[in-house]
């Protein structure tokens, strides 16, 4: 995987929070067993096979005012993404916006940017204080997602994924397709849910995310910031979807599977649905499960 080194970066997408203290923290949907790529209690329940078309136009939503980007005034440039890794996490942020942005504007919506906020520990977030023990999520209160940089060592330590470049891609894509099902409305329905299992509506939703993830990975070097991707970067991402299956989960923390409780899918579910996205590039894929 490689940036184009003439791109031009935008470190304003990115929010950088580390070392900030933030006060008392209460764990964001989780505990131990709860980390993983995972999405607020708002998310849980939607139907994807009940979206119609995906894309709508939209009304804007303000998402405060504007970040601060402290530490990330470096990131100008492909060849700081290439050199850096907070510099490759704003690269992959701003292509994963670029391509949705013109997405939207290819069917006649407007898309709404979504912060990043990286922070160390805990944090404030727009669906109250979050610790790092949460994993990456989506606030759709706030629209930013956060991300504690060391989910990627627990990512190959804890979940045994073998990680890289492309399996912290997957990851923030993935979490961005839950802002698409946000500002497309498509998390509405999901409000109050909490159903589990293999073909809930919790399962479904996580699923469609991936397929949204698989969808940017198929046009990224579309978007300008990447040279190419390769087939060992695109292994990178099914593994690391993989390592974060229910079920993997499960078997790893307590021994045995529980399949009436999953919430995001099973290993197989999870690469089943990042192939979809993957091999089709096609937004419509993702709107009719075709994993189940």
């Amino acid at each position: 995987m490689a940036f184009n080194n003439r791109s031009r970066l935008d470190p304003s997408q990115v929010e950088d929070r580390r070392g900030r203290r933030a006060g008392t923290a209460m764990a964001v949907g989780g505990g131990g067993v709860g980390l993983v790529i995972l999405v607020v209690a708002l998310l849980l329940g939607v139907n994807p096979s009940d979206l119609g078309s995906l894309v709508q136009p939209t009304t804007a939503v303000s998402t405060g005012n504007p970040a601060s980007t402290s530490g990330l005034e470096e990131c100008q440039t492909g060849a700081d993404a290439n050199a850096s890794e907070d510099c490759r996490i704003v690269g992959f942020v701003n292509s994963i916006q670029a391509f949705w942005s013109d997405e939207f504007a290819r069917r006649g919506a407007s898309y709404t940017p979504a912060r990043l906020v990286l922070f160390s520990g805990s944090t404030q977030a727009g669906c109250g204080y979050a610790s790092a023990a949460v994993g990456p999520f989506y606030c759709p209160s706030d629209q930013q997602v956060y991300l504690d940089l060391g989910f990627f060592d627990d990512l190959r330590t804890r979940f045994g994924a073998q990680g890289g470049a492309f399996a912290e891609a997957y990851v923030l894509a993935h979490e961005y397709g839950h802002h698409i099902q946000n500002i497309t409305g498509a998390l509405d329905a999901s409000a109050g849910a909490r159903d589990s299992g293999p073909t809930s509506g919790a399962v479904l939703t996580e699923l469609q995310a991936d397929c949204l993830a698989g969808v940017w990975m198929h046009n990224a070097t579309e978007t300008g910031y990447l040279t190419r991707v390769t087939d060992a970067e695109i292994a990178q991402s099914l593994d690391a979807a993989a390592a974060v299956g229910d079920d993997r989960i499960q078997q790893q923390t307590q021994g045995h599977v529980s399949p009436e409780s999953w919430t995001h899918g099973s290993s197989e579910q999870r690469q089943m649905a990042l192939k979809d996205g993957l091999q089709s590039g096609d937004v419509d894929t993702c709107a009719t499960p075709g994993w189940q």
